[in-house]
Parts: C-alpha cells; sequence; structure tokens
C-alpha cells in the first residue's frame, strides 16, 4: 500500500538527490533511450455534457472550439498511416462524449481500433465512462489501452468538475482492468490544486488493484472562455519534481510528458525525461490544444542523443 507520507517524503528530497533516484528507477526497470512517441487524434469534437473546468470542449462553455461529429474509419484510417509514418508507435483517439451509447457509432470505434491493430500500431481510446460490456467489446476489438484520467485528488475534484463524481472515474477504471485492457490514466497540473493533491492523486493510482501500465502528467492549457482561462502556468520544478516521483511510483510504467509542452523550453523537457519522463506525444494538435511540431522533436530527440526515431 503506497502511502501519501512516503510520496510526500520523495517530492520533498533535494532536487538532485530525487532525480537521481528516479532516474536509477528508469534504468533499472526500462531502456532510458525508449521514449515512446504518441499521436493523438480527436475522432469527435466538442458538444459534451460534461462541465470540466478545464476543457474547451464542454457544452457548458462558449470557446472557440467547432463542433465536428465522428470521424469515418477511412478518416481515422489514414491519420493511423501518417502517425505510423512519422515514428509513431501508439495512436490514440478521444470522442468529446460523457459515455459512449451503443449503436452505430461505438460500433465504429471498434471498427477504428481494429483498423488502427491492423497497421500494427498500439490503440488507445479515450470516450468517457464505460461500462463492463462496452470494456469487453473494446478488449475484444484489440485496443491496447484506455486513457481516463483522474484529474487530480479526490478532495480537489468537485472543484474541477460537478457532472460525475470521482467514483465513476475510479468505476471505469476498473471496468477497463476487468476487461484485460492497460489502463493509462494520470492528471493536469496547475488547475488551482495544491502539491498534496497532486501526490493524492498519484497514491490514488498506485493504489488500484492493477496500477495504470501509462501515467500521462499533463500541464494546463488554459481555454478561452472556460473558467480556468486565466490559470498561471505550472511551476516548472514542481513538474520535475512530480515527475520523478511518478517514476518511482510506477517504476515498469510509461510516465507520459503530454500536454503543454509546446510551452516548455528545450532543457525543461529534457530535465523530465532525466527525472524519468518516456513518452511524448507528437503533431501539432493534442485534441484542440497546440502542440511542438515533428520536425522541433525530432530536433530535440538528436539535441539528446537519442534516434529520432525511437519508440
Amino acid at each position: 500500500m503506497k502511502t501519501l507520507a512516503e510520496f510526500r517524503a520523495a517530492y520533498g528530497l533535494p532536487l538532485p538527490d530525487l532525480i537521481l533516484r528516479a532516474a536509477a528507477v528508469h534504468r533499472e526497470h526500462r531502456d532510458y533511450a525508449d521514449v515512446q512517441r504518441c499521436a493523438l487524434l480527436s475522432i469527435k469534437t466538442g458538444g459534451c455534457p460534461e462541465d470540466c473546468g478545464y476543457c474547451s470542449q464542454s457544452a457548458h462553455y462558449d470557446t472557440p472550439v467547432p463542433r465536428h461529429p465522428l470521424m469515418t474509419v477511412g478518416e481515422v484510417r489514414e491519420r493511423a498511416e501518417q502517425a505510423k509514418a512519422a515514428g509513431a508507435t501508439r495512436f490514440c483517439m478521444g470522442a468529446a462524449w460523457r459515455s459512449p451509447k451503443d449503436g452505430p457509432e461505438f460500433d465504429a470505434v471498434l471498427e477504428m481500433v481494429r483498423a488502427v491493430r491492423g497497421l500494427g500500431m498500439e490503440a488507445c481510446v479515450t470516450l468517457g465512462m464505460l461500462t463492463p460490456d462496452q470494456a469487453r467489446r473494446l478488449a475484444a476489438a484489440g485496443l491496447t489501452a484506455y486513457n481516463h484520467n483522474l484529474d487530480t485528488s479526490r478532495r480537489f475534484y468537485p472543484q474541477v468538475v460537478t457532472t460525475r463524481t470521482y467514483d465513476d472515474r475510479l468505476e471505469t477504471l476498473r471496468a477497463v482492468s476487468a476487461a484485460g485492457i492497460s489502463v493509462c490514466s494520470g492528471g493536469i497540473l496547475g488547475m488551482g490544486e495544491t502539491v498534496e493533491d497532486r501526490l493524492m492523486m498519484l497514491v490514488e493510482l498506485a493504489n488500484l488493484a492493477t496500477p495504470p501500465e501509462s501515467v500521462p502528467i499533463n500541464c494546463l492549457m488554459p481555454a478561452a472562455g472556460t473558467p480556468l482561462q486565466m490559470a498561471p502556468p505550472v511551476d516548472s520544478i514542481e513538474l520535475v519534481r512530480l515527475i520523478a516521483v511518478a517514476r518511482l511510483a510506477f517504476p515498469t510504467a510509461r510516465v507520459r510528458l503530454s500536454a503543454g509542452r509546446d510551452r516548455m523550453s528545450r532543457e525543461l523537457q529534457v530535465l523530465c525525461f532525466l527525472a524519468g519522463a518516456d513518452s511524448v506525444f507528437f503533431g501539432e494538435k493534442l485534441l484542440t490544444a497546440p502542440n511542438p511540431g515533428a520536425s522541433a522533436d525530432a530536433d530535440l530527440f538528436r539535441a539528446m542523443g537519442l534516434p529520432v526515431g525511437s519508440r
């Protein structure tokens, strides 16, 4: 059983000591040169009935993000082929739903999963809350992982989202695990939470019956029209510290340096990799938020002496 006191103690170490400990765990359990590149595509955009305070796709807020219906299987296959050619080994698909309804659209998502897997890529989706039967159907289609972030701590969560509960999130994670699908779950920094809230989120994830194989650490991208549009940027050292603690908490998982990289210097990103991050999303857009271009990432990998075609 992981405890908040344990994570708090690690977080409070002198930064060089914390990074060195995290790097040692990283080297012991994973290949530090294996930085996975993932592509993320919004397959259905806008109009979500949830009121997540950070999200530009919520129907509760007046944002500049246009609504787009579910893409076709052919369109998604084409985008996945392009991502694979650019070096992605995992293709992630997000739909702005509270929860998918059984029927033609969910069947289309199953076909998208099969299409991505048919290209030899890992397939991940984030569709909102799932029923156990939907999770089983996604597993049968070959889904590699399901993303469902806890976002923050249980105590802070109601200040960010009111249209669902923390236990709703955990119920979906349990359904995904029971179906044999890998869990991808992490959080968002910069929503007004405390450092303790961030650590409590990691404790919650670490104590799941099956801990996540993938832990995305996102920095809030303030979106115009949302309640958090004026949120200040995340402190860079706090980000590095949390990534290092995540690496210590999840020795064998992918720790994904996710949203917010377009605002990070190359030096900060390198420090995050030294602290244990070993995955990025590439491409100029993360769902609806900006992201560094593929050429910038290639330059970053070259500067670090890593293969441009890293996984």
